[in-house]
């Protein structure tokens, strides 16, 4: 009777500690990213590079402390089982050639991302391309940077395959707009209109940096004068930029009768 009860007993225990461990470090897990949070968390505002650089700093921190709290539990349900986890400790300086072995691209993974990180070669919210795929990054962790394109299309790379990136964040834009008119119209004219509606719109175009430059006749071609103007804009607000600027040099090219040639088809009727 009392084998029977020791048996119960252990197979109780057997249970409820494993239960215990991972509740423990599930509340772990909870307090601890929590204060990653506040540690990373700017007091003031501060420039969305600076918010981008905080938010990947707690990704990265998080990590970490989730696959350390993991292995904790992981080793203490294990000394529940019998299993004598001193020795696999005192054993992990043997083991770690064989384990390195197995896992060298993990290895090579989490030693990228650290590098990543530090070298401030990305962030989250920065816009990349790797390998012909350009995105903005949505997440980045210790193993893998996660990359989503404008079409919602997410491509999951591992960090140390990540050796050649075009970053698109890291300094502003140009804008750049060739406007073509016909070789009948004042030049003077059309550079005076562009230049008026460099000063209007100062300041009224979203993620416009600056005013726009008027660069002037930038080439003669066949059947137009084409003008060329620039405007800088945030790290990849050029396309919107320009779509805004096509739309107003449109409207002010009409109210001042300046004309932009296009295409003519004569039809000539045989008789």
């Amino acid at each position: 009777m009392i084998e029977l009860f020791d048996k119960f007993k252990i197979d109780i225990v057997q249970i409820i500690y494993p239960i215990i461990y991972i509740i423990i470090g599930m509340i772990a897990y909870y307090i601890l990213k929590k204060i990653i949070k506040n540690i990373t968390t700017p007091k003031t505002k501060l420039s969305k590079q600076h918010e981008q650089k905080a938010r990947t700093i707690r990704t990265i921190l998080t990590s970490i402390v989730k696959y350390i709290i993991v292995v904790l539990v992981v080793l203490a349900i294990l000394s529940v089982f019998g299993v004598n986890v001193k020795s696999i400790v005192a054993g992990l300086g043997l083991t770690t050639a064989i384990i390195g072995l197995a896992f060298q691209d993990l290895a090579k993974d989490i030693i990228a991302g650290i590098s990543i990180i530090t070298e401030n070669q990305y962030e989250i919210g920065d816009t990349i391309e790797v390998e012909g795929f350009r995105g903005e990054v949505v997440s980045l962790g210790l193993k893998t940077t996660r990359i989503r394109n404008y079409k919602g299309a997410t491509k999951i790379i591992a960090n140390h395959k990540l050796d050649d990136i075009i970053n698109y964040s890291l300094h502003e834009s140009l804008a750049v707009i060739d406007i073509n008119v016909s070789y009948e119209t004042n030049i003077e004219k059309v550079e005076n209109t562009l230049k008026k509606l460099a000063e209007d719109l100062y300041e009224k175009i979203p993620k416009a940096q600056g005013k726009m430059e008027v660069l002037g006749i930038n080439d003669l071609a066949d059947s137009s004068v084409v003008y060329r103007v620039t405007l800088k804009t945030l790290p990849m607000a050029q396309f919107e930029v320009e779509r805004i600027l096509r739309k107003e040099i449109k409207k002010v090219f009409d109210k001042e009768h300046i004309k932009i040639p296009y295409t003519q088809i004569e039809v000539y009727n045989g008789k």
